[in-house]
């Protein structure tokens, strides 16, 4: 691959490898794409790769071509080294702008400004009067304001609590969420008009909703799988990670079973990895408020803990050997087996992704997840 010596070259191949690969589509985002400097938002930043974190400034080597790779990009962490704010990979913020489907004069509302790249593509595309955006963190709402009037883009930016929308502005065209939820917020449908659009991610995919007149949204997922950083309701917060809560699953004492995993000795290994880094649409919303994490000690055992800190609900997973795990457990609710029943089904069905499902919403905020399988439509109430 030729090295690019211009930002505007950096650009343009980005353009062109997201067209061709399909990620976008129509002729205006593409311009979108192609006007907005990406390293007007992120001029300092971290690449995640794997266990590895380098950090890049403007003038170190590399540092063109890594702003304009096709990743995420880190540009702010808490205390305990959680990611609170990045850059989305380019292909999945092109892939939920074209599923917005926007008429030239949609009035939009953008849920977590972050740095405030995305808000300018949405400004360039449909003018900064139309654009709307909320964050939570007053700190980058206050420097996405400079950077977007740096473009010449004063759009309608917002500290506030996402989940809430923003009523003074509404009704809405589209809203679109560049943070996770783990249920759609009530008032982002109540201020959307019928007839329009949520895209957001929920559990490990990305949805399209389109409101109806009675106020519920129904719709089907992108294919891909993705998981964003969950909303946060103030700038206090922590982001939710599961290191925070180890002390739950680790310090506790509680009734221990021995039991056998739902799969085969060669699969058990896909199995726990299913267990606490699962993609499935299934267990992400099933059980949106379970954490999970694996540890493995210096004597070489593993653990896989799964928490609710909610309930203080806990389960400790160690594998004995082939299907075989001792499981420790405690809390009003036994994960495990709700974790491992749910993993199970989905395993039975042929490990669906995303394309597969759809989700309703109800006015009143009841959620029903579906899937469409050989046996027919399958769906699942979710708990609140």
């Amino acid at each position: 691959m030729s090295t690019v010596t211009t930002y505007q070259e950096a650009r343009s191949r980005l353009v062109k490898a997201l067209t061709d690969n399909g990620d976008l589509r129509s002729p205006a985002w593409q311009a979108a794409f192609e006007a907005v400097p990406r390293e007007t938002f992120t001029p300092n930043f971290d690449i995640r790769d794997g266990e590895i974190r380098r950090a890049y400034a403007p003038g170190d080597s590399g540092y063109l071509e890594a702003v304009y790779t096709d990743t995420s990009l880190v540009t702010r962490w808490d205390g305990a080294g959680v990611a609170t704010s990045s850059s989305t990979m380019p292909s999945l913020m092109a892939r939920m702008l074209e599923a917005l489907t926007l008429p030239d004069d949609a009035n939009i509302l953008e849920i977590g400004t972050g740095t405030g790249y995305n808000t300018a593509l949405l400004c360039c595309r449909l003018g900064a009067d139309n654009v709307t955006s909320v964050d939570v963190e007053p700190t980058l709402t206050a420097v996405a304001r400079e950077r977007l009037a740096q473009l010449g883009y004063q759009p309608t930016v917002v500290t506030g609590d996402g989940m809430a929308g923003c009523s003074e502005r509404a009704p809405y065209h589209a809203i679109l969420a560049t943070c996770g939820v783990r249920r759609i917020p009530i008032p982002w449908l109540r201020q959307l008009r019928p007839g329009g659009v949520v895209v957001t991610n929920i559990g490990a995919g990305i949805v399209r909703l389109v409101r109806h007149e009675d106020g519920g949204a129904e719709g089907r997922f992108l294919p891909e799988t993705a998981a964003f950083m969950l909303a946060r309701s103030g700038p206090e917060q922590d982001a939710e990670n599961g290191v925070h809560h180890l002390g739950l699953a680790l310090g506790e004492e509680g009734e221990a079973l021995t039991d056998t995993i739902p799969t085969t000795s060669e699969d058990a290994d896909r199995f726990f990895a299913d267990l606490v880094l699962s993609d499935s649409l299934d267990l992400t919303l099933r059980q949106p408020e379970v954490l999970a994490v694996t540890l493995t000690r210096d004597d070489g055992r593993t653990h896989h803990c799964l928490m609710d800190p909610a309930t203080r609900s806990w389960a400790r997973v160690t594998p004995v050997g082939g299907v075989t795990v001792c499981v420790e457990h405690g809390g009003s609710r036994d994960l495990w087996r709700e974790r491992a029943d749910i993993l199970s089904h989905w395993i039975r069905a042929g490990r669906p992704g995303p394309a597969g499902y759809g989700l309703r919403v109800a006015a009143d905020g009841h959620h029903t997840l579906w899937r469409d399988g050989a046996e027919g439509r399958e769906a699942w109430r979710l708990p609140g």
